[in-house]
């Protein structure tokens, strides 16, 4: 290979497909889309999942289960890998949490778990806690501190003003 050839396909600008411009061009007369057929006509368009009339993919495959999209993301913290990441005495918030690497990503709730031992007095603040972290968090001689949570949106009703005259 010679370094003049290195660039000799790549193009930056490459001008457009000039359609239907006489047979010199070799896009001419049909403008590429054969003889007939639906991909022929002008306006065709189809769905990204067409298959030609056969039952598309998408719709031969079952479909299982639910999610909820309005479902609150938790992320799950366990006892032990506290124990792992965190010195005796230090306090343990999302942020810090977030500094170790331990939560990664967006979430709404934080909730402690019980897997594992806890030796160390930590003060854990999280959204909730689970009942055997609690006990070993208590157990070792740490503190617990709920965090408020995403509160829910309320819909307030419109009354309608009856007026004073009638």
């Amino acid at each position: 290979m010679n370094l003049q050839e290195v660039n000799r396909e790549v193009h930056c600008n490459k001008s457009r497909k000039r359609l239907g411009r006489g047979p010199g061009s070799g896009l001419g007369k049909t403008a590429g889309r054969g003889h007939k057929g639906q991909r022929s006509r002008p306006g065709y368009n189809a769905l990204s999942i067409f298959e030609g009339g056969q039952m598309p993919l998408v719709r031969r495959i079952p479909k299982r289960g639910f999610n909820n999209r309005f479902a609150l993301e938790v992320v799950a913290v366990n006892v032990g890998d506290l124990e792992r990441r965190f010195e005796k005495g230090e306090e343990v918030t999302p942020a810090t949490l977030k500094a170790r690497g331990l939560v990664k990503g967006q979430y709404d709730l934080l909730k402690v778990l019980g897997d594992g031992e806890l030796t160390k007095s930590l003060k854990i603040s999280a959204h909730q806690f689970s009942a055997s972290a609690k006990e070993k968090i208590e157990k070792s001689g740490g503190q617990i501190t709920v965090l408020p949570g995403k509160k829910p949106v309320v819909k307030v009703k419109k009354t309608k003003k009856v007026a004073a005259g009638t």
